[in-house]
This record gives structure tokens, C-alpha cells and sequence, in this order.
């Protein structure tokens, strides 16, 4: 079977091509990390919501006017190359026109990709037409869940944080005393890098990046090779050997909680889904044990039975909130 659905950008076509392509604008509307090596016979691997990645290769690639890629789930069958997607730019009179074309599906796929190209076409057009199209919906309470999932899930909440920083926000003093919010920035890349590094990814940072496409950048590739190996046995850190599970819970503390670190140091408020912040503080405690207290983490304050779970998370990673 195959789906045909059409928006209207108000954008001219070279941009329009840049949105569905590029990956810091992917990120956007569509995907929390993507891969893309945009050239006849380059490969992408997106991850559209957490525990869902689409990859394939690309087929054809006209800049300002088309592009054509296989795609298939990660993971399942059939095979990535079992369906394919054409995306074609028609300008027009105040925008462009784009309309996507995919063919090759089953009809029960059919019913899942029309609901989802239907939401991501309709993130696109907010995207291109209000330069925000918020945060996604979709991505917010992963079901089910493991390690891995709710890591790409709290990368998500951390992306958009960083996304709204500024250059002025850089000299900001941060809940971590010692950080400012230009330090506390390196530190999470460099967390995110070492582990990484540990997994075997091939990392590249651009110290001159904006602070979200640097994560990005750390963080996709590190949790595409998470994903790649699994949850089981070890992973030799360098300065020790923790269960991989253990290392994955590292990667939702860092994501989460550095990001209400740098949502309240600029004043804003964290959006993130009640059950991912419960699900983090499960692994919370499961991962910061009494003799980290003091070194790696402060002493947990102490918070009202009522509070959310957000801020019993950050509460108990040491953090001072605002109801305690």
C-alpha cells in the first residue's frame, strides 16, 4: 500500500529541503537524534520516538527539490529496505509544497505510518510556520520502558533545554555550586563522551557548536552503540567496570537532571512526563550509593511527601527544590 500526504511550508524550497535532511532540524519536528549521511548510497538511522529508530539508505538526493530513502524499523522485520519514502518540494506562491509518498507497506503498516507521518507532517508545518513545534507528545512517556529506552526519552527533555540557551545564559551560576552553566555544559559532554568512548562510538565535538547540537552529537552515537550491544554484562569505564545497566543509568541521570540543572538556572520550568522522572528516580536509587555522597553526589534533601516526582528526583540527588 502506500501513503500519500501533502503540507505547505511557508519557506522557500531550499530550506524546506534543509528541515527533512539536516539533523539539528530534524530534531525539531521528527526524531530525538538522527544520523544522516545525505548522499546516493549514504545511510541514516533515526530515532523518531524512544525504543523506535528508522534507518535505511539514500537513493536519490536533489537538493531544494527531492529526496528518496528506503526505510524500515530498527530491529524488526521486514528488512529496511522493504518500503520507501519520496519527499518532493514544489514551490509555490509563499512557500513550498511537500509532499511525502510512501510506498511498499503492508496495509496493517499503512495504519501506523499514515497516523505517524499524519503527526510528524503536522509538526513540520507548525515548525516551519511558528519556529516551534513544541515539545513531542510522543516522545514523552516511552511504553515500555527499559534503560536504554528512557535514556533516549530523557535526551528528548535535555535537547530542548539546551536548545533555548543563549550566549548570555553561559556565565550563569547553576544549581551544581561548582558549575557554571558554560562548565556544567562540558561536564555533561564530557560525561556523555566517556561513555561513549567506553561503548566503542566514534565521537566528534565541536567546541564552537551550540551546547544542544554538542549533545547531540555525543549523544547519538553513544546510544546507537548502547543499543547495538545491549544491556547485558559490563562496560570498562577506565576507572572501573560497571554493569551496563549501571552505565545506562548514568546516561538518564545526566540527561535529566543537568537539564532541570539548566532549566532553573535560566528560570524556566523542566517539562518532563511524571513517569519518566519516577522511572529515572527508580534507577537513581538503584545507582547512587551512600558512599557516592559527598564525592559525586550531595547529601539528598528533603522535599514534601506531595512532591513531584521531578523534584523528588532532583532532591535526591542533592539539589535544593522549590517546595522543600
Amino acid at each position: 500500500m502506500t501513503i500519500d500526504k501533502s503540507v505547505f511550508l511557508p519557506v522557500d524550497p531550499d530550506t524546506a529541503f534543509s528541515l527533512i535532511t539536516e539533523p539539528e532540524r530534524l530534531r525539531r519536528w521528527q526524531t530525538v537524534a538522527a544520523r544522516v549521511d545525505l548522499r546516493v548510497g549514504g545511510d541514516y538511522r533515526w530515532t523518531i520516538t524512544p525504543g523506535h529508530s528508522a534507518a535505511g539508505t539514500f537513493t536519490e538526493v536533489e537538493p531544494g527539490r527531492r529526496v528518496v530513502f528506503t526505510w524500515g524499523w530498527e530491529g524488526s522485520a521486514p528488512a529496511a529496505d522493504a518500503s520507501t519514502v519520496t519527499i518532493t518540494l514544489v514551490p509555490g506562491d509563499g512557500g513550498t509544497t511537500v509532499r511525502l509518498v510512501h510506498e511498499g507497506l503492508t496495509p496493517e503498516e499503512a495504519v501506523g505510518h499514515t497516523e505517524g507521518w499524519v503527526h510528524y507532517l503536522g509538526r513540520l508545518e507548525a515548525l516551519a510556520t511558528t519556529g516551534d513545534a513544541g515539545a513531542d507528545d510522543w516522545a514523552a512517556a516511552p511504553d515500555p520502558i527499559n534503560e536504554l529506552i528512557s535514556a533516549e526519552a530523557t535526551l528528548a527533555v535535555a535537547q530542548r533545554v539546551l536548545a533555548g540557551l543563549t550566549a548570555a545564559d553561559m556565565d550563569l551560576p547553576t544549581p551544581c555550586a561548582e558549575f557554571t552553566m558554560a562548565a556544567l555544559v562540558e561536564h555533561l559532554i564530557g560525561s556523555v563522551s566517556g561513555i561513549g568512548k567506553a561503548l566503542g562510538a566514534t565521537l566528534a565535538d565541536d567546541a564552537g557548536a551550540s551546547p544542544e547540537v554538542r549533545l547531540a552529537n555525543a549523544a547519538a552515537p553513544t546510544l546507537e552503540a548502547f543499543n547495538a550491544r545491549g544491556l547485558d554484562g559490563t562496560v570498562d569505564m577506565g576507572f572501573a567496570v560497571l554493569p551496563a545497566a549501571t552505565v545506562a543509568n548514568i546516561l538518564n541521570l545526566e540527561f535529566l537532571v543537568h537539564a532541570w540543572d539548566f532549566a532553573t538556572a535560566t528560570g524556566r520550568t523542566l517539562e518532563a512526563s511524571p513517569m519518566l522522572a519516577d522511572y529515572v528516580l527508580g534507577l537513581a536509587r538503584n545507582t547512587i550509593a551512600p558512599s557516592m555522597r559527598g564525592k559525586s553526589f550531595a547529601e539528598a534533601t528533603l522535599v514534601e511527601e506531595s512532591a513531584e516526582s521531578l523534584d523528588r528526583l532532583v532532591a535526591f540527588t542533592g539539589r535544593q527544590v522549590s517546595n522543600a
